[in-house]
């Protein structure tokens, strides 16, 4: 039900509704990402007409370009705040998203984990409000 793979079809229709650099790469998804269009970015997922894998695949676009902004001190809450109700309104697209960037799928205890994403502390709040809230 829920996606796990940026499909080649999303990738290729992103490309070109959205204008993102066509990149040969397995990680295309992360090597797109771009904190200077966070807001275009968002934009496109609120009024695009996307299907699911689409949608799946933009939400991990966000959420890399969110986690370079954090590492370069350029976040914005008001556009997190954004990512959070479109991870929570379409949870049924994006629960692999969250338990990927959460580190949710990590063997390891989370607070003995060196590293990890930028983004993890607060993709992890998002998994507890979903859990929390019955979502997941």
């Amino acid at each position: 039900m829920y996606p796990k793979y940026v499909t080649a079809q999303a990738e290729k229709t992103l490309i070109n509704k959205i204008n993102l650099p066509n990149i040969n790469s397995q990680d295309w998804e992360y090597e797109v990402a771009d904190s200077s269009r966070l807001e275009e970015f968002l934009t496109d997922y609120k009024k695009l007409d996307l299907d699911i894998d689409e949608r799946f695949a933009l939400m991990i676009v966000i959420i890399g370009s969110y986690d370079i902004a954090l590492r370069d001190g350029t976040a914005d809450s008001d556009i997190w705040n954004n990512i959070c109700r479109y991870l929570i309104q379409d949870i049924d697209i994006h629960l692999n998203t969250i338990i990927h960037w959460s580190l949710k799928d990590q063997e390891e205890d989370i607070s003995e984990l060196d590293g990890g994403f930028a983004v993890t502390h607060q993709m992890l709040e998002v998994y507890d409000y979903c859990k929390k809230n019955g979502l997941l």
